[in-house]
């Protein structure tokens, strides 16, 4: 291990390693420490359950890399180092309790004719739609892929002005404020249609009725009918092993099972790092923290020298956690509602508006929902690779659960120990999946059950099992991610800088905090 690099980043989650390349690219010398064993942060395939079967720890869905600025620059570079996506035509699907399915695909006219089965208006919204949604999507990911600074944002706004006129950006700007209730049902009258596209707010912190939610069920939609989704061959962990094999081309060095104590200081700029061992290692340009807003203030021993800045990284908001169901199976869930539901990547099991509401707010009232929200991945539909031959692998979130439980709101579970709740809790959960597929249970070969504070003790950052390391709220995001005045990344700490999902542009696997980052320390 060097006892000084250019630039030292905290962490190895997918921000920090984009971080990496794109500086070793620029000439730096990099080091990437990590308190895990195992690189990767929320992205890395592990054998959980028995040999053969990889099994992504938190994140499974790669659409985010796949269409990101990073990839568009170093894709051909980590292709070329064993980067590979598995794509996806079948992307997501929700079952109800009525016996019948929705879901969205890429093939022509497939994902119409099924929401005309629902309702013929419905089917004609959608149209609308996707019409319109080039010419929308130009500006929202050009939002969400932009620094969040004022002069950059004010010249998005003034393009879209220009263009497109007052009425339309006005009305953009509506859809971005609103909740996913507000936008799905003045859009569609299909309860059934309305609850599959809102499941995907569940995925950022946005139950129905949070405002500025209404673009994730949005984007979502219509950019899998568009352009569909990936996944990594072979699990999420290929892009972290690539990322590993470019950073350490360029002569970077990655150090895992090393947990970072505190940040060095001299003359009021960050000089480097103090490991738990007590070792120093120095850092010339920057140090680089992909650590969530408590974490940095714990790496700051409680004060960075702006008592302001420090009030709002204490009181930075997370979402609830997420609880983790990986299964080895000798056969996919025999869905009763339609053997095309094998097909899908994803399967929600969220069957209305008010149930997603009401499954929200007991978990942010400490309770373990009576009916969580079920994300039931079927990874092994679209890359066999990842189990042995004839066998499958299931990755089921839970969502939302309380990261400290205070009760059960069914009243079945009496212990508040996610140690001893967390079987429990995976019983209710397997439950609802064998409800929709009956004998489902009596295709698991073995499990992994990772609690809330399974997932905070690997990776600090998922506090209270958050996976996506902060609330997502309007009063959480834009400008105020984490706080107004630092969405770069900046800190009162000179050559001090913060990284990862709790700075814009948030969570996923787009690594766009990162690669921005770097760009404005290194160079574009």
């Amino acid at each position: 291990m060097r006892s000084d690099y250019d630039a030292i980043i905290v962490g190895t989650g997918i921000n920090s390693l984009a971080c990496a390349v794109h500086l070793g690219a620029k000439g730096w010398r990099v080091g990437v420490f990590e308190q895990a064993d195992i690189p990767g942060g929320a992205v890395k395939t592990l054998e959980l359950t028995e040999p053969g079967f990889l099994h992504d720890w938190a994140a499974m869905n790669l659409s985010l890399l796949a269409g990101s600025a990073f990839f568009k620059a170093y894709g051909e570079d980590l292709t070329a180092r064993g980067l590979e996506f598995a794509p996806v035509s079948h992307c997501f699907a929700s079952v109800f309790d009525d016996g019948k399915w929705f879901g969205v695909s890429t093939g022509p006219g497939e994902t119409r004719a099924r929401i005309a089965a629902f309702s013929e208006a419905d089917a004609k919204a959608w149209d609308r739609l996707c019409e319109e949604f080039p010419g929308t999507a130009e500006y929202v990911f050009a939002l969400l892929g932009s620094p969040m600074q004022m002069h950059i944002q004010g010249r998005l706004l003034a393009k879209a002005l220009y263009r497109k006129g007052f009425a339309w950006t006005v009305e953009l700007m509506r859809m971005l404020i609103s909740s996913p209730r507000t936008f799905l049902t003045q859009t569609f009258e299909s309860d059934h249609v309305r609850a599959t596209l809102a499941a995907w707010g569940m995925h950022l912190d946005f139950a129905p009725d949070m405002a500025g939610g209404a673009v994730f069920p949005y984007l979502e939609s219509m950019a899998n009918q568009q352009f569909g989704m990936v996944i990594g061959k072979g699990g999420a962990g290929t892009v972290t092993r690539a990322l590993i094999s470019r950073i350490e081309a360029s002569g970077g060095e990655i150090h895992c099972g090393q947990r970072v104590a505190k940040v060095l200081r001299k003359d009021g700029k960050a000089s480097g790092i103090a490991l738990q061992d007590g070792s120093e290692i120095k850092a010339s340009r920057a140090v680089i923290a992909n650590v969530a807003p408590s974490g940095l203030m714990d790496l700051l021993e409680g004060a960075s020298g702006d008592g302001d800045f420090d009030g709002k990284m204490r009181k930075f908001s997370h979402a609830p956690g997420t609880m983790m169901i990986h299964l080895a199976l000798d056969g996919l869930p025999d869905w009763t509602a339609g053997e095309e539901l094998k097909q899908f990547a994803y399967v929600h099991i969220a069957p209305s508006l008010d149930q997603m509401a009401r499954t929200y707010q007991q978990a942010k009232a400490g309770l373990l929902p009576d009916e969580p929200v079920l994300v039931v991945g079927q990874p092994t539909v679209i890359d066999p690779s990842r189990a042995p031959e004839g066998k499958h692998v299931l990755w089921v979130q839970v969502r939302m659960v309380p990261g400290e439980i205070t009760g059960d709101a069914a009243g079945e579970i009496a212990e508040t120990d996610w140690a001893v709740v967390k079987d429990l809790y995976a019983e209710r959960a397997l439950g609802i999946i064998e409800r929709h597929a009956p004998g489902f249970k009596s295709k698991i070969r073995s499990r992994a059950i990772v609690s809330p504070l399974d997932l905070q003790a690997d990776n600090p950052n998922l506090v209270g099992g958050d996976q996506i390391a902060g609330s997502h709220h309007l009063s959480q995001n834009f400008l105020f991610r984490p706080a107004l005045g630092h969405a770069t990344g900046k800190t009162p700490v000179d050559r001090l800088h913060l990284t990862g999902a709790s700075v814009w542009p948030g969570a996923g696997t787009g690594a766009g905090s990162g690669y921005m980052l770097a760009q404005k320390l290194g160079g574009k």
